[in-house]
């Protein structure tokens, strides 16, 4: 797979897959703009070279065509301030006026186009659509990791329409990072494993049960794991259906030599509230009407000690409901054990979604290895899953 080092995009216009799937508030403001800030060195080097960039992304998920709070044009502001360029706008991806603008673009200019994802053509990888999309630029360009897992229009049946095509910055580095955990993992290897469900997170525990020395698991899923047990856990979340799966990742865990590390107890609340009334509890014994809603002190201590001994450490999932302050303990102390063994030379890798959240609301991204922009794509990666953006690369 070629990388954008591999091309200078002298006089070319680059059409380039980025991942502007921000959060906005109520007045479109971007509330949290990692994911453009992440993609700038693609953009920079393209820029540098001499090239146009035309970028297309998607936004939230519209229902039936355009929606003002679906369209890219919230994110120009952004965008420009941290380029440190002015960005054009496409209220189009296909239209007429959409080709006019990309068609004018001259080497240092900037144009998004409008949200893909107005076009159902987009979500069902329609060929005639990304041949469409493909008109607007000479070289194709993939820096969206995190939708890398769909065989989208714009992620992976646009690629077959250019000679010329590679992965950005972020794409490239999301993989090496990738790569070294699953193949080059330092021992002792530590996965930890936490939010609300076993079922989102079985295939990667089986995989990983073949690769690491220790395996946490936290959060909402662990109570599973106790119920099936015989433990009495209230009304903590349960995936009934799962309880006979639960008991076989434990023997598994066990044939293979691998520690598996449970919860021992449980910050429990009378009420999913932040202002709910707590108290500590085993998690054999939470008592009814009662529900954990994040990992106890013991837990804690046991677990930090485990993540501060490792030289490999992925972590995917949060130890509780982090968003209300009464529940935030667990993972911020997990968090702050994990910067702890990458001071130590420990690689880490934060696998997306809810844990790039919590390691950004606790000011951690600088302290840890990598924090990677896809969730659920880097979930698909690790079960062994062919990802159809990446393979469209090669």
């Amino acid at each position: 797979m070629k990388t954008i080092n591999d091309f200078n995009f002298s006089g070319k216009r680059a059409l380039i897959r980025v991942d502007f799937n921000v959060p906005l508030d109520k007045s479109y403001q971007v509330t949290d703009d990692n994911r453009i800030r992440s993609t700038v060195p693609t953009l920079k080097k393209i820029l540098k070279d001499g090239g146009a960039l035309i970028l297309m992304s998607h936004l939230g998920r519209p229902k039936d065509g355009p929606e003002e709070k679906y369209s890219l044009k919230h994110t120009l502001k952004t965008t420009e301030h941290l380029l440190g360029a002015p960005v054009k706008f496409a209220d189009d991806c296909v239209g007429e006026e959409a080709y006019k603008l990309s068609a004018a673009l001259k080497p240092g200019e900037v144009l998004v186009l409008e949200n893909l994802r107005f076009y159902k053509e987009e979500e069902k990888g329609d060929l005639a659509f990304a041949e469409k999309l493909s008109k607007h630029g000479d070289i194709y360009v993939n820096d969206a990791f995190g939708t890398a897992h769909r065989a989208h229009a714009s992620t992976t049946i646009v690629a077959q329409f250019f000679k010329d095509k590679c992965a950005g910055y972020v794409m490239a580095a999301e993989l090496e990072n990738a790569k070294k955990v699953l193949e080059k993992a330092e021992k002792p290897f530590t996965a930890i494993m936490g939010g609300a469900k076993i079922s989102d997170k079985i295939l990667i525990i089986e995989k990983l049960l073949d690769k690491v020395d220790h395996l946490i698991i936290g959060g909402g899923m662990a109570y599973t794991f106790f119920k099936a047990l015989g433990g009495n856990i209230g009304n903590s979340l349960v995936e009934a259906d799962k309880l006979d799966l639960a008991k076989e990742l434990i023997q598994k865990a066990k044939a293979k030599g691998v520690e598996l590390h449970l919860p021992i107890d449980s910050i429990i609340a009378d009420k999913f509230d932040a202002n709910a009334n707590t108290e500590t509890a085993n998690n054999n014994a939470i008592k009814d009407g009662w529900m954990g809603l994040d990992i106890g002190p013991q837990a804690t201590a046991i677990f930090a000690k485990v993540v501060e001994e490792s030289k490999t450490i992925l972590w995917n999932g949060p130890m509780g409901v982090f968003e209300m302050e009464k529940f935030e303990k667990g993972t911020k102390a997990i968090a702050e054990a994990v910067v702890r063994a990458t001071d130590k030379g420990a690689f880490s890798l934060i696998g997306g979604g809810d844990s790039a959240a919590a390691v950004a609301k606790f000011k951690f991204e600088e302290k840890v290895s990598y924090v990677s922009t896809g969730g659920g794509a880097l979930l698909e990666y690790f079960e062994g899953k062919v990802l159809p953006g990446v393979k469209a690369l090669e």
